[in-house]
């Protein structure tokens, strides 16, 4: 879908050449007072358009428009969050009636981060999965125009944000694919086609390459399966040479059986989406290609199948990681931590100013969070911060969860130097209990998306989550490294 923002009053929006004309009608008072203007004015006066948002009311031909169709969409309080159900509702309104061009206007000032989540709204209840459907029909829209009072104002936002989206849709064409589709090696190959872009390099690493690095948990948990493990390594060199830089670790599952531990039969189609903390590497990446922010960046994606033959890691089982540290392996349906704790050690090599991890790890997260907050657990204050700041600027949201050491008494092994599960209880806090054991030399993160990565029912299908997140927090994190660098350069010239 094409992008465009335009400086655009209500007024003029109503003589742009359009399908649909969206618009966004905040609480404020309306101050102007051309026709569409009033009449929105007279219907939330009338209790016609309730200013709750997402609340709509959609006209045929109204005089003096030339759109066929106006939709007007209440957004409240015009904040993030109610722009994102304000547009959300109004666009799956428009979708009804297949348009190839729309034009949404807010009828008041809108911020940049008002714009930004028009446009990930937009494209989120407009996208369609078609890869792998013999008539697919795709989205309809063609051409979503952005109109503001000010455009100039929110240029920066409404590009990253166009930049956000071809990320989220990356991932979310990964995490929809089905996992004959979306084998170890085409995820290799999808990561190389990111290194044509600017600044991104990828390297992606096989078999014998893994095993001379000495990754036997990631290995132990690959062996049972036909396909080839991979380890894809991307890096985008944003910033100076010398700078620390920031390492994303996805899981890369591509399909999970549990292994010997076999999981029930019933909704195991959707293991699939296993490997949606890889999607949402390459998303990422994807979208730094576009937004090329001054920071370097490493992608770490351990991918591989967990499936059962002769040769698959059994309950029991004793393998040895990458940092030394032996394995019992209690659960091979725990087998995310077992390929992530090697691509952590992995990471120590960059000297890196923090790493974060991304992973479907834990049905306990989907019963403590649902789907609403993807889990967040850190070491690091400044950190889990950031984070959690990063997520309610994109309305990709976290929630942060305790990380007390206590939680670890369960991972102790008789047998080994740890078990990859303890009980039931605080099972994704017990998970990132043992993801920390390998991340101890840097700040490091984890997020558990196993809840947020996608969406089952008549909804089925990957989310892109949290691609919004970290985008939105490597753009931050660029923008305080120039500030703080600023001021030193400021300094020396006074001298």
């Amino acid at each position: 879908m094409d992008f465009q923002l335009k400086t655009l009053t209500v007024a003029q929006a109503a003589a742009e050449k359009s399908d649909v004309l969206i618009v966004l009608v905040g609480s404020a008072p309306l101050a102007t007072k051309d026709p569409l203007s009033v009449l929105a004015a007279s219907a939330r006066k009338a209790g016609d358009l309730p200013d709750k948002a997402g609340k709509l009311l959609t006209l045929y031909r109204p005089d003096d428009v030339v759109a066929a169709r106006v939709v007007l969409a209440a957004i409240g309080d015009g904040k993030p969050g109610s722009v994102r159900s304000g547009v959300a509702a109004a666009v799956n309104a428009a979708k009804a009636h297949a348009p190839k061009r729309v034009v949404l206007v807010f009828a008041q000032p809108a911020d940049g981060a008002a714009v930004a989540c028009a446009v990930t709204a937009a494209a989120d209840a407009s996208y369609v999965y078609t890869t792998t459907k013999s008539k697919a029909e795709p989205r309809s829209i063609r051409q979503l125009t952005v109109g503001v009072n000010d455009a100039t104002a929110v240029t920066g936002a409404f590009n990253d944000a166009r930049a956000t989206v071809l990320g989220i849709e990356l991932a979310k064409e990964w995490g929809n694919r089905p996992a004959n589709h979306a084998t170890p090696t085409l995820l290799g190959e999808a990561a190389k086609d990111l290194a044509k872009l600017p600044k991104i390099k990828c390297e992606v690493l096989g078999p014998k390459e893994v095993e001379k690095l000495g990754m036997g948990s990631f290995m132990a948990v690959a062996q049972g399966s036909a396909e080839p493990l991979r380890f894809i390594v991307l890096r985008y060199q944003g910033g100076p040479k010398d700078q620390a830089p920031v390492v994303l670790v996805g899981k890369g599952i591509t399909f999970d059986t549990g292994g010997v531990s076999l999981k029930p039969a019933a909704e195991m189609d959707e293991m699939k989406f296993d490997m949606c903390g890889a999607a949402s590497v390459l998303g990422t990446f994807r979208a730094l290609g576009d937004i090329q922010p001054a920071i370097n960046v490493v992608g770490l994606i351990p991918s591989c199948e967990n499936m059962n033959d002769g040769r698959s890691v059994k309950p029991g089982d004793v393998v040895t990681s990458m940092s030394g540290q032996t394995i019992e392996v209690l659960n091979t349906d725990a087998e995310g931590r077992l390929i992530l704790c090697d691509a952590l050690t992995y990471a120590k090599r960059f000297d890196p100013a923090a790493v974060i991890d991304i992973a479907t790890l834990t049905g306990a997260c989907v019963v403590a969070l649902g789907g609403v907050r993807s889990g967040l657990f850190s070491s690091d204050e400044a950190l889990a911060a950031a984070l959690e700041t990063a997520g309610e600027a994109s309305q990709d949201r976290c929630w942060r969860l305790p990380l007390d050491d206590d939680y670890a008494e369960g991972l102790k092994s008789n047998f080994a130097d740890v078990a990859n599960i303890a009980g039931r209880a605080g099972g994704a806090i017990t998970a990132a209990k043992f993801l920390q054991r390998f991340a101890g030399d840097f700040a490091w993160a984890h997020l558990d998306i196993a809840g947020t990565a996608w969406k089952s029912g008549a909804a089925k299908g990957s989310t892109g989550r949290p691609v919004g997140l970290l985008v939105s927090y490597l753009t931050s994190r660029a923008a305080a490294n120039a500030q703080a660098k600023a001021p030193a350069r400021k300094a020396r010239s006074a001298k």
